[in-house]
């Protein structure tokens, strides 16, 4: 095999090296869908995206922009985006697993304290007015009139002024601007939102509340099912409306208040990488305190709640398992990514190697039959030499054994040649032009043949061929 293409392979060996580090080194991009475009949970995604590029991490994020939440699902369901943030609620994608909690939003039902509301069972024959935020807020309170048997009114019937016959519940859709008027004017008996209980809308509800009730006295309306109720529709979760939650002398409310909610979730198709996944769930949570300078909603993050790796996997709302990785500490190192690749590479190597050494010495064991071959060759012309009957077989010989030569000086440009086969070949070439030179002496005395030239020849064959080492 020509030096040449040794050096070929070994640049081309280095080149697959440097392709496969370059490769192995690329950061991985994925795109994130986000909804609605001008939500909290947009700025945090779209804050956390400019963090991950200027820290140059191995995972970047595109962030694809959507008017609503129900469309950045159907973008993560359809497999136009690796993640998205999504309200379970609204729409699940059927193919989403939980990376994170990005914040929770409670029901929060609120009644002056002289309408004696203190449990969602008590709005039976009550009216209750909704302050929607988002189209799917209704659908959460259907589905607790569902648990608890009781039946929305007919529109005409909640906005009238009749009592409601018994197990009907008149739902009226109100504005933030008018909780006031319509608690005072008798149009409702209470008023629910569901918002973050920090969020200024739930702040201003219950001040709104606040002012319609005598002695300004509100009482936080209590869902006590709502374990029972989330076993009914996952997609809902229990909340806990901690003591104290929205402040005041004396403290509102005085007791913890359970009552359930919906969380928004950065969510990721089940086939994305799940050391990506691990990657972005690190830094997202490592940089909390960053990320809230400028999205405050990042303090309100989360990992979503399970006992157990298995349970993690296999709840109504599985977690991805490279979000579980991190969680559990159980990232991946680098070995662990690639030990079958590694292992792969090292037995086809070996076995590529061991062909590569097979066909080296095949190749050597044909460079050295050719050898032996001119070798034999010169052997025999040595003895055809010494017998020769004429000055014209001798030209023969001669003639034979110059191209001999030129065919050894040719292998050896093109191939390194055995030291031991190159000291052979100068000695039967010195005894062949030997028995040449004896041989015209003896047919033409009167001859000054050149032998000189002939033992200079074998001199510098010894000179220019090179020898393996």
């Amino acid at each position: 095999m020509r030096r040449e293409w040794l050096y070929v392979l070994l640049a081309l060996g280095f080149a697959a090296v440097a392709g496969l580090v370059v490769t192995l080194s690329r950061p991985t991009l994925l795109t994130v869908a986000v909804g609605p475009r001008d939500g909290v949970e947009a700025g945090l995604i779209e804050t956390y995206a400019r963090a991950l590029t200027r820290n140059h991490e191995d995972v970047r994020l595109k962030v694809a922009p959507f008017d609503d939440v129900r469309d950045s699902a159907a973008a993560l369901e359809q497999g136009r985006a690796d993640l998205a943030v999504v309200r379970p609620d609204v729409k699940l994608p059927d193919n989403g697993l939980t990376l994170a909690i990005l914040h929770d939003e409670a029901l929060i039902v609120a009644a002056p304290e002289a309408n004696g509301i203190e449990s969602f069972s008590d709005l039976s024959t009550r009216r209750l007015g909704v302050v929607t935020r988002h189209e799917a807020d209704l659908p959460v309170l259907t589905s607790l009139l569902d648990f608890y048997d009781f039946k929305a009114a007919a529109e005409d019937e909640a906005l009238g002024s009749d009592a409601l016959a018994a197990g009907r519940i008149g739902l009226v859709p109100l504005k933030a601007t008018e909780i006031t008027a319509a608690l005072e004017g008798k149009r409702v008996d209470a008023v629910a939102i569901i918002a973050s209980p920090t969020a200024k809308p739930a702040q201003a509800m219950l001040r709104a509340v606040e002012a319609a009730s005598p002695e300004r006295k509100v009482t936080l309306v209590s869902v006590p099912d709502g374990k029972a109720i989330v076993q009914r529709v996952p997609t809902l979760q229990a909340v806990t409306l901690s003591a104290g939650t929205f402040g005041g002398r004396p403290k509102r409310p005085e007791e913890d208040v359970e009552t359930v909610g919906v969380s928004y979730r950065l969510m990721a198709r089940g086939a994305v990488s799940r050391v990506a996944v691990a990657s972005v769930v690190q830094h997202l949570f490592e940089w909390r305190s960053r990320l809230a300078a400028a999205a405050p909603i990042a303090h309100q993050m989360k990992p979503p709640d399970y006992d157990t790796t298995v349970t993690a996997t296999s709840a109504q709302l599985p977690n991805h398992p490279g979000a579980v990785d991190y969680f559990e500490r159980e990232q991946q190192t680098f070995l662990d990514r690639y030990e079958d690749w590694i292992y792969l590479f090292a037995f086809f190597g070996g076995t590529l190697g061991s062909g590569v050494a097979w066909l080296g010495q095949r190749l050597a064991r044909k460079r050295r039959e050719r050898i032996d071959i001119v070798l034999d060759r010169l052997l025999d012309i040595l003895a055809e030499a010494r017998e020769a009957q004429s000055a014209a077989a001798l030209d023969t010989l001669t003639r034979e054994t110059d191209a001999l030569i030129t065919d050894v000086v040719r292998q050896a440009r093109e191939r390194s040649i055995d030291s031991r086969m190159i000291s052979a070949l100068i000695l039967a070439i010195d005894a062949v032009n030997g028995a040449l030179d004896d041989g015209r002496r003896a047919f033409e005395p009167s001859a000054d043949p050149n032998t000189g030239s002939r033992a200079r020849t074998a001199r510098l064959l010894s000179l220019s061929l090179p020898a393996a080492e």
